[in-house]
């Protein structure tokens, strides 16, 4: 696995500055979250900062890529390609860093949420969807509920992210919709 310098770098050059800070924030988070679970710093740290790597790609890009490298895409994914920016991200994550299995499917899966989603994937989820950048109202709220209940901030980023797309009358995506039937039933 390369250093997160190297990680760093590649990122630094693949994003604007804005989404390059977002990352960086989100190392900030995923770390902070990963001290308290006991996950591997380092782990946390690379995920931080990789998870956006193909945010930027184009809408061909994306498409292009996920094409030539045999990614699988469903019907909601290759109508709002920019979902595949996470399963890009984790595809790159694995080949070109060589992040573990683990890490490539905290990325894959931090846009969407998924049921069954290890302690890694769920930091990186939160992570992102609170990171300091973000200037909704209870995003400091939900962080904070997270070092103590991580499952419980996530059912509530879940419900964000459900309402938004709704008001957006986007799809939904499939994964979304399981991944908090999965926490409730979790929470149980």
């Amino acid at each position: 696995m390369v250093s997160f310098d190297v990680v760093d770098e590649y990122v630094k050059k693949a994003l604007s500055e804005r989404r390059y800070f977002h990352s960086k924030c989100v190392v900030k988070g995923c770390v902070e979250l990963a001290k308290i679970y006991g996950v591997d710093k380092k782990k946390a740290e690379l995920v931080g900062i990789a998870h956006d790597v193909a945010k930027e790609m184009s809408r061909d890009e994306k498409l292009d890529f996920v094409e030539k490298n045999g990614i699988e895409a469903d019907e909601v994914e290759l109508k709002s390609p920019e979902l595949l920016h996470a399963k890009i991200g984790g595809y790159i994550g694995v080949k070109e860093f060589g992040f573990s299995e683990d890490m490539g499917e905290a990325i894959a899966n931090h846009t969407t949420g998924k049921p069954n989603m290890d302690i890694l994937s769920k930091i990186l989820f939160v992570a992102d969807a609170t990171s300091e950048d973000r200037d909704y109202h209870d995003r400091e709220d939900i962080f904070n509920l997270a070092k103590t209940d991580l499952d419980s901030a996530i059912l509530i980023i879940l419900d964000f992210i459900i309402n938004d797309i709704i008001e957006k009358n986007k799809m939904l995506h499939s994964n979304t919709i399981m991944c908090r039937n999965w926490i409730l039933s979790e929470m149980e």
